[in-house]
Order: structure tokens, then C-alpha cells, then sequence
């Protein structure tokens, strides 16, 4: 008789929060002379999914169909910017890529993985920074109507409907990243967030800590993990003891300046400390140094993202771990897969998530 493994928990859906709000505002003249694809369908008596492949795949539609879809596009302007041409014939090479932080090395690695896979296919990854901005994700997306790449990958979801429609009506190939929401826009490679927080419970759990903080993001990802980790802990008996949420990661001083400003609220109140975010966490090994704290006797830290400092930093900081090469991998082969051919079965990737322990808890 053999031992059967323990059956892993199913992921947790990430619960994303859905925005509603403008994405743009055009004259009536704008909206006439770019129609949305399902008109173009309609007035030339084809799917709009047909209308797709005729611009992109020509080649995958009849002749006397295409003419009758390229004369209709011809009539309206459907698609007419710099672009069109090569809309039209198929060859647009263009993958934009909009990551969340550009000196962030986990979104590098992933973007710089997608591209070792689309750019041996001749296609060019062109990477913009959205920097946890509605304003600027939005002004991004609208800049994409003129722009009109093969695709757009994204290394996070987009959480305002009017963007997610707005990305729909470009009717190219969507890539989502780093989170599992239960109704990404086209395609998804990603992790649950959720399971994130609750696994950096367990693990505090488990190295006997009972009064925890939390510090992060009060949005977008951060509140995912921090959502996890409130479930977790509630379940553990555990107290959390404090919470200190941020609006914005940009460095290591943010995390310096939270676990500050932590210790001076909580004080002796927490012997330990999950940051949603390696930055803070980076930061806040960083700030309990300078106040000749013992970490981990003194206070634990455990971070997220196990960025290239994570074992560098002494005494090494625990952190929950996605294989961001491979996110990027598997999007780059997904969306090759869309751009070389029919739509393909593939949709969603799920990445499981790792702790890698160092001296910090």
C-alpha cells in the first residue's frame, strides 16, 4: 500500500475589483469614420470573426468574401490610420507590451521571455509603462486605436470596464497577466493573489508568530493578496495586528518609510510582518536595520515576488514566488499561437505559486 500525495487546493478565483469609468471622448465625426468591427460585419453579411481574419489571415478567406469585406473597410474607414495597409494585408508585427513597473525585474524578465519567443517570428515587442495608473492606462489604450498592434499583453488584468471594452472593440489578441480573475478580457497567464496571502499566513503560522502586520497596495494586486491573507489569518486564531496599506510602489525607500511608520503605530505589538510587494519588503529589512532590530528574532518579514535582492540582502528575505520567465514564455507561445492561425483552445494558463524560505522568517 502506497501512500497517496494530499490533494492540492483548487486555485481561488482573485475576486478583481471592476471600475467603471470613461475611456474616452470622441466627436460623433470620429465615431463615424472608425465603425466598430460588428458593423463592418454586418454590412458585408460575415461574422465579425471572419472580418478579423480577412485583415490579419487573408489567406484563411475566400476570395469573393474578403473583396466583399476589403470594399466595405474601404467605405467606412474602418481601421484607417498609419497601420491600415498592413492591417490589411496581414502583416502588422507590432506586440505592444504595457507593464505596471518598468524597474521592476520580475515584469522585465516576463516581457524579455515573451519576446525570445514572438521575435524569432518577426514580430516586435514596443513596452510602455503604466505605472498603477488608471489615467495612464487608459490614455495607453486609447493610443492603441491609432497604433493598431498585433497584440497587447498586459502584466496585470485591467480592472476598468470602459478599458476592457475598449480592448475588446480593437479585436486583437488581449494577453492578462499576474492575477486570476474569473472573466479575463481574451487571454490570461496568471496566479492566484489570493492563495499568495494566505500561503505567507501559513507559513508565519507555521514558524509560531502570532501578532502579524500587513503592508501594501490598497488596490489592484495588493488588495487581492491582503484579502487572502485576512481570510487566512482569521482562520489561523491569528492576530493581525496591523495593517498599512500604500497607494503606490515605486522603490525600496517605500517600504523604509511603511515599516517606519508601522513600528511607530504597533510598536511592540507585531513580531512579524507580510509585505505584498519584494520593494517593501527589501525596504523593510532595510528600516529594521537601522533601528538594530533582530530579524527574524525581533520581527519576520516575508515578502512577494522573490526579485533579485530578495537572496542578497542579509539575512535573505523569505518570499512567495511566481516563475515569471515562464509567464512570459507561455504568453509569448499563446499569443504566437493566435497571431499564426485560427483562434486556438488555449485561453488561460494557471502558474502555481512557491515559498522559497530564506533568514527572514
Amino acid at each position: 500500500m502506497t501512500d497517496t500525495p494530499p490533494r492540492r487546493r483548487p486555485p481561488t478565483i482573485d475576486e478583481v475589483v471592476r471600475v467603471d469609468g470613461p475611456v474616452r471622448d470622441e466627436s460623433a465625426a470620429e465615431q463615424r469614420r472608425s465603425p466598430r468591427i460588428e458593423e463592418v460585419a454586418r454590412l458585408a453579411g460575415v461574422s465579425p470573426i471572419t472580418v478579423s481574419r480577412a485583415l490579419r489571415r487573408p489567406n484563411l478567406v475566400a476570395e469573393e468574401k474578403r473583396r466583399r469585406i476589403l470594399a466595405v473597410v474601404e467605405a467606412t474607414g474602418y481601421a484607417s490610420n498609419p497601420h491600415a495597409r498592413a492591417l490589411r494585408s496581414g502583416q502588422s508585427t507590432i506586440v505592444a507590451a504595457f507593464v505596471s513597473n518598468i524597474m521592476s525585474p520580475q515584469f522585465a524578465l516576463a516581457v524579455q521571455s515573451a519576446a525570445a519567443i514572438l521575435e524569432p517570428n518577426g514580430f516586435q515587442l514596443m513596452v510602455g509603462q503604466t505605472s498603477y495608473s488608471y489615467a495612464k492606462e487608459t490614455s495607453m489604450i486609447q493610443s492603441l486605436r491609432a497604433l493598431r498592434p498585433a497584440a497587447v499583453l498586459f502584466t496585470g488584468v485591467i480592472e476598468l470596464e470602459s478599458n476592457r471594452r475598449a480592448l475588446r472593440e480593437l479585436d486583437i489578441p488581449v494577453m492578462e497577466t499576474w492575477a486570476y480573475p474569473r472573466d479575463p478580457i481574451d487571454m490570461l497567464v496568471g496566479f492566484s493573489n489570493t492563495d499568495g496571502g494566505r500561503m505567507a499566513a501559513d507559513h508565519l503560522h507555521g514558524r509560531g508568530y502570532r501578532r502579524i502586520a500587513y503592508i501594501g497596495r490598497r488596490s489592484g494586486r495588493g488588495a487581492l493578496r491582503l484579502d487572502g491573507f485576512r481570510q487566512r489569518v482569521a482562520e489561523l486564531g491569528l492576530d493581525l495586528a496591523a495593517e498599512l496599506t500604500v497607494e503606490s510602489v515605486s522603490g525600496i525607500a517605500d517600504g523604509r518609510g511603511a515599516l517606519a511608520q508601522l513600528l511607530d503605530q504597533a510598536g511592540s505589538r507585531i513580531d512579524a510582518v507580510f509585505c505584498a510587494n519584494d520593494l517593501l519588503a527589501v525596504g523593510a529589512l532595510l528600516e529594521a536595520r537601522h533601528r538594530r532590530l533582530q530579524v527574524p528574532g525581533e520581527l519576520a518579514v516575508i515578502g512577494f515576488g522573490d526579485g533579485d535582492m530578495a537572496s542578497e540582502i542579509a539575512p535573505g528575505l523569505t518570499t512567495i514566488s511566481a516563475d515569471v520567465g515562464r509567464i512570459g514564455r507561455l504568453a509569448g507561445e499563446m499569443l504566437l499561437a493566435r497571431l499564426s492561425g485560427p483562434p486556438a483552445d488555449r485561453t488561460t494558463e494557471l502558474i502555481e505559486l512557491d515559498l522559497i524560505q530564506r533568514g527572514s522568517t
